[in-house]
């Protein structure tokens, strides 16, 4: 079979046994053959309200004909990108916060790692231009984010990176302290995730998360909290730094914003960077994107708020939460994984007979071939039917969607709306998947 023209993110370049989806319904997708998937990775973390909700649809297609797209450099702007901006505001979880708006994930966290560096610029500590990331981060694709991300095979290949990255391990807060300690006038920011979510979803152990906010604060430099997994209700909070007390400096989002109807991200701005920012109230802000503020893009947005709002969907979350983690656990108990992680509804678990590749994300298409998935497992010395991508790729043919991380680890990130029986189909599938 020829491989098609699209060449796929994450996926083997000769790879041609795709499964094509043509439409949804809740936490429900369809492929073309008619066949039902529950999506319990919500799409890649990110549809939150479901799949076909008519009220995104609707102001969607209310904004599209009103005004589907406009730049907003310089003095122009519209009104959905005013309005979710103030909601976005509202919510962060820091005050006085103003919204910078991307089209994705990996644009806010580059836009975040140019914005720190400007910021000491424009203080006059022109000697802060370290950040300091975290092994197993996941920071998006671009340049700026494949350097600071921790998660070697995405970086392999695409060097040289951007300087002034410093790595350490994902929980040892001592090094960043050794950092800070021996050279903390060159360090700009931390940047972190509330929970690691592509090396395999691992929440922050007790007092990390506050630990970072501590040593920036004593040292002069800024926390930047990486939510766009996190965001927008994930883990039972706006913002999962509100959960942790932390207030960041930035805080970059994407996925949840929108549930994923129309690409669109950006980085919530705190009261420190803003004051630096707007000490010269005619100084321009030289960075964006042609569709940052895009007013369709944000008419998304918006709906995607109020839909949260009206149906508690943030509530949701910790009720999710509590039924993944109940069934997961007993999973455990029975011996079938050998690990539950997680937080809100966002949980993974490892599997036995199949090592942790590390910290690293290495993709396991769940359209691969068996073949490929063997020969991926044989590499680490695992047995291929441990491996996380053929126990993926089973549970697709039992008609349910989780993602396979490493050769080891299954992630499950269920859209807020998914129904309690919907959630223990999930479970289900996947205790008779390990059983089998």
């Amino acid at each position: 079979m020829t491989v098609p023209a699209f060449l796929h993110p994450f996926a083997a370049t000769g790879q041609t046994d795709f499964i094509t989806l043509t439409h949804g319904h809740g936490s429900t997708v369809v492929d073309s053959d008619g066949k039902e998937y529950l999506d319990a990775i919500a799409s890649l973390w990110c549809v939150n309200v479901g799949h076909a909700r008519r009220e995104v649809i609707e102001a969607v297609t209310t904004q599209m004909t009103a005004l589907a797209s406009y730049n907003t450099f310089g003095r122009w702007t519209n009104e959905p990108a005013d309005r979710l901006a103030e909601m976005i505001a509202e919510r962060a979880p820091m005050g006085d916060a103003r919204v910078f708006f991307t089209n994705s994930g990996s644009e806010a966290v580059d836009t975040a790692f140019k914005l720190v560096r400007l910021t000491h610029q424009l203080l006059g500590d022109t000697d802060r231009v370290v950040v300091i990331a975290r092994d197993g981060g996941y920071h998006g694709t671009a340049y700026g984010g494949t350097s600071l991300q921790g998660i070697g095979p995405n970086r392999d290949g695409f060097g040289p990176f951007v300087g002034g990255v410093e790595h350490v391990g994902r929980h040892d807060l001592e090094a960043v302290a050794s950092i800070f300690a021996e050279r903390g006038h060159t360090i700009a920011a931390v940047i972190a995730e509330p929970i690691q979510g592509a090396s395999g979803v691992h929440p922050p152990v007790p007092g990390y998360l506050e630990g970072l906010r501590r040593l920036c604060d004593q040292h002069g430099a800024l926390l930047i909290m990486d939510e766009v997994i996190t965001g927008f209700g994930r883990t039972g909070t706006w913002f999962a730094s509100s959960a942790h007390g932390i207030e960041p400096d930035l805080v970059t989002f994407a996925k949840g914003v929108t549930s994923g109807y129309i690409p669109a991200g950006g980085v919530i701005v705190g009261p420190t960077v803003r004051g630096a920012l707007e000490a010269d109230p005619t100084m321009v802000l030289r960075t964006g994107f042609t569709y940052s503020g895009h007013p369709t893009a944000a008419a998304a947005g918006v709906a995607c708020i109020e839909i949260a709002e009206r149906e508690g969907l943030v509530r949701r979350a910790v009720e999710l939460g509590d039924r993944l983690h109940a069934g997961l656990a007993a999973l455990l108990a029975d011996g079938l994984v050998t690990e539950v992680r997680g937080h809100g509804a966002i949980w993974a678990v490892d599997l036995p007979g199949s090592p942790e590749v590390g910290a690293h994300e290495v993709p396991g298409p769940l359209g691969e071939s068996a073949e490929v998935a063997a020969a991926a497992a044989a590499e680490v010395g695992a047995a291929p039917t441990g491996s996380a991508s053929e126990v993926a790729r089973a549970m697709v043919d039992a008609g349910v969607i989780v993602r396979p991380i490493g050769d080891s680890t299954l992630a499950m990130c269920p859209p807020l709306v998914m129904a309690d029986h919907e959630v223990d189909r999930l479970l289900d599938v996947l205790a008779t998947v390990l059983g089998s």
